[in-house]
């Protein structure tokens, strides 16, 4: 174990550069909702450095200045084009560091996160640095402390990424020099602190047990507001769940998903209404625009209740096919990760020259519980699929490959399918009369709604059957309510003998 090296005004003065990876910890990328599959990265300006016992001011004017307690890799020699392999070799040292930031700023900079983290004193580093030669980058542990109580626990085998990717990665484009700096991520726990909090970090090597010693920051309020000229401070939902980590922490009120509004008692009443009923119970609240228009159904009426999971195909595009399409590509990862109870929206742009699915993958969506597909494209071995257990809705029988037209893209994003947007967790409810689309904040209300519909349809239907004319009954007039009423209070028995 190598003597610690102090972190000082010199180390700040080396830093050309001061780069920082979005996501690297599960944890974190758990809270986030997605898990990228590389490695991004944004910049800090050189002149946010400092030192530990030292103060970060939160600007006049804002509310959501947040704390990422982070390891910081100090390049030790020049890196260009370096393998996975190699890049370990170039890192001189490790010490703790505060990815500071101000989200009230955030949204100024679409992604750059200039005026959100590039404050001064928003990259505090040290106290002290350990030799990157004598730690194994894959045990160290990142702590975080606010005011004394731990807030973030993390170690680096958890890391989606190794430190030597992101050194290799980040050296394809650019010349890592001498001095400097990459914050690679922080845990779950980052959160908002306010003046008066210290926040602490500190960086443990799990082998040796040497430290960093603890990184220590104290905020204060600002007295200065920002000008006119730039950009003001703004806030918005999105904003405050991302500086506190959740929105429970922010004091949001939950996301509603299909998952969460979905009750066995609001399925029954799903199950029992005609699409028909829901679709023109939904045109009651203004909503038009909420059926998915496909042309098949392999189950025919069978009623499929679910919570949506989306897929987009672009059109095909002979480089990015060949960049995209092959192996465990989008489509199979979609398939792979739809989860039981949902139903795989696919958007295909109305485009039946290609298939967007066959049996293969529709039985593996059945193994993994899903209630159905629906695709606005094609379908290949319609008659294996027809045969399966799993409901596909689709615009027809077509036998060639995705990349006749297709180019699977993306998923778990807002989807046009059948001229309709789908939202990941949007209720479906579907049959071969209808697919109807309905938002998770809303079902509780049309599925009450609804049913109270079709149980008046059910009493008029009746009344016709027994010889009514439909003058006064269909809409009911006062007369016609009252024996309606009367049904009902009886308990609804049965329409065919039900004396008048």
């Amino acid at each position: 174990m190598s003597t610690p090296i102090p972190v000082t005004e010199e180390t700040f003065s080396q830093a050309g550069k001061v780069l920082a990876v979005h996501l690297s910890y599960s944890s974190r990328a758990a809270q986030r909702g997605r898990t990228p599959k590389f490695p991004s990265y944004f910049m800090k300006a050189s002149s946010s450095l400092a030192a530990t016992n030292g103060t970060v001011e939160r600007p006049a004017g804002t509310e959501l200045l947040a704390f990422e307690g982070e390891i910081a890799l100090i390049i030790g020699k020049a890196a260009r084009r370096v393998s996975v392999e190699d890049a370990w070799g170039y890192v001189g040292s490790i010490t703790a560091s505060n990815d500071l930031g101000v989200h009230d700023m955030k949204y100024a900079d679409k992604g750059s996160n200039i005026r959100s983290k590039s404050g001064d004193g928003y990259t505090p580093l040290g106290p002290v640095a350990l030799d990157a030669a004598t730690v194994d980058p894959a045990k160290l542990r990142v702590q975080t402390w606010v005011n004394g109580e731990i807030a973030q626990d993390a170690d680096t085998s958890e890391l989606l990424f190794s430190f030597a990717q992101i050194v290799a990665d980040l050296s394809q484009q650019m010349t890592l020099l001498p001095g400097d700096i990459i914050l690679t991520g922080t845990p779950a726990g980052s959160t908002v602190f306010f003046p008066g909090d210290v926040v602490e970090v500190e960086v443990t090597d799990l082998v040796s047990g040497a430290t960093t010693g603890k990184l220590k920051t104290t905020a204060v309020e600002g007295t200065a507001t920002f000008a006119d000229f730039g950009n003001q401070p703004k806030v918005t939902d999105k904003d405050k769940e991302d500086a506190y980590g959740d929105r429970e922490s922010a004091g949001l009120a939950p996301k509603l998903t299909g998952k969460d509004v979905l009750t066995d008692a609001i399925r029954e009443q799903l199950a029992s209404v005609a699409t028909a009923t829901l679709s023109g119970t939904m045109r009651k609240h203004g909503m038009n625009n909420v059926n998915i228009e496909v042309s098949g159904a392999t189950k025919g009426m069978q009623r499929v209740i679910g919570t949506a999971a989306t897929l987009r195909y672009i059109p095909n595009r002979e480089d990015l096919f060949k960049a995209h399409g092959g192996g465990y590509n989008m489509q199979k990862q979609a398939i792979d990760a739809v989860k039981d109870g949902e139903i795989l929206v696919m958007e295909a742009r109305g485009e039946t020259g290609s298939a967007t699915l066959g049996d293969i993958l529709a039985l593996r969506s059945q193994q993994l519980g899903a209630a159905a597909i629906i695709s606005d494209g094609g379908v290949r071995d319609l008659d294996a699929v027809s045969n399966l257990e799993i409901p596909v809705f689709h615009n027809g029988p077509h036998p060639a490959v995705l990349g006749r037209k297709h180019v699977a893209w993306d998923r778990d994003i807002t989807v046009a399918c059948g001229g309709v947007s789908v939202q990941p967790g949007d209720v479906i409810v579907a049959d071969s009369d209808g697919i109807v689309v309905i938002p998770p904040a809303m079902v509780e209300q049309i599925a009450a709604e609804a049913a109270a519909t079709e149980e008046n349809d059910e009493f008029i239907f009746a009344m016709v059957k027994r010889g009514h004319g439909i003058g006064g009954l269909f809409p009911m007039n006062a007369e016609w309510k009252t024996k309606f009423n009367a049904w009902k209070d009886a308990g609804s028995p049965d329409l065919d003998s039900w004396a008048l």
